[in-house]
């Protein structure tokens, strides 16, 4: 296990892009999980559906073969924290060809994008939800990375009757 502390000072600065961070959101009960990886420098990020739990025979196939689509030249780096789910982290990164890092126990802060990511996903996955059934709620009129509508009241509309049109500024009188 290669610790955080020997990771490359560009992945620190967020100077070079292709280092990443990663962690998994679980679901309802502890049966599913969605793993997530952020780029630090752009924060793209990439979710990797885990619907059949986040044991290690499950976490290491499906996150090297999503690692393995992208680009050679953004396959710097990735760190994780230490859950059992990384056990076999050397098939991993063998299989992804990627350099893995460790942070340092009970120290989630040391993948501070990956974090903030996790709670942003959290709007759309709320603890205690299955994530088995997730797919894509994109529809008509509403692209994949737009965020949900929000849920307030509408006001009620008044009749056009009840008011004077408004004027348009520059029309003539």
């Amino acid at each position: 296990m290669v610790n955080i502390s020997e990771r490359p000072g560009e992945a620190v600065d967020r100077a070079v892009p292709g280092h990443w961070e990663g962690d998994l959101i679980i679901g309802k009960r502890n049966l599913t999980a969605i793993g997530t990886l952020v780029e630090r420098s752009s924060g793209y990020t990439m979710l990797v559906h885990l619907p059949d739990g986040y044991k290690l025979e499950q976490v290491a196939p499906a996150l090297a073969a999503k690692i393995q689509t992208l680009p050679e030249v953004v396959r710097r780096s990735l760190t994780w924290d230490q859950g059992p789910e990384m056990r076999d982290w050397t098939q991993v990164a063998i299989a992804a060809d990627i350099e893995i890092f460790f942070c340092d126990p009970h120290k989630p802060w040391q993948r501070g994008s990956n974090e903030n990511t996790n709670g942003l996903l959290r709007q759309y996955f709320p603890k205690g939800s299955d994530l088995r059934a997730q797919r894509s709620r994109a529809g008509p009129g509403r692209r994949r990375t737009q965020r949900p509508a929000p849920k307030t009241p509408r006001l009620p509309q008044t009749h056009r009757g009840d008011r004077p049109p408004v004027r348009r500024v520059g029309s003539p009188r």
